[in-house]
């Protein structure tokens, strides 16, 4: 449904260290796209969707735009419940901030199995696998 998706940071270098810890734990990668920001996305050859994730303001956004003043909730598809549990344990060692356990998530028919952290700018990054 998406092509992309993108938000500012304030520490490059921290959230290149959060997130590369969580693609790989999900099986994506990490890529640089210049000196301010870096994608993440399947691979570097199947790079579409991506997630835009850098220092600068893109020209297209407004003066209006403050880092992370709201921030957002992101969630990344798993395959398993194991890729759940690695996405986890990543992103604490990497600078995340615990924010729900791997657990079952919602009602029971949803079979829905997730973990929530902050990313070093608070953004609630999600994981979750549906069986």
């Amino acid at each position: 449904m998406f092509d992309h998706l993108g938000f500012r940071v304030r520490d490059l270098e921290a959230s290149r260290r959060f997130y590369d810890a969580v693609a790989q734990s999900l099986g994506l990668s990490t890529i640089d796209n210049s000196e301010t920001s870096f994608l993440v996305c399947r691979s570097a050859r199947d790079h579409i969707p991506f997630l835009w994730v850098g220092t600068d303001r893109p020209a297209f956004w407004t003066d209006g735009h403050i880092t992370s003043a709201s921030p957002l909730h992101l969630a990344f598809k798993a395959a398993t419940r194991a890729q759940v549990d690695a996405f986890h344990k990543a992103a604490l060692s990497h600078g995340g901030t615990d924010n729900g356990a791997p657990g079952p998530r919602g009602p029971a028919e949803m079979n829905y199995y997730g973990a929530y952290v902050l990313d070093p700018d608070g953004n609630n990054v999600e994981a979750g696998c549906r069986n």
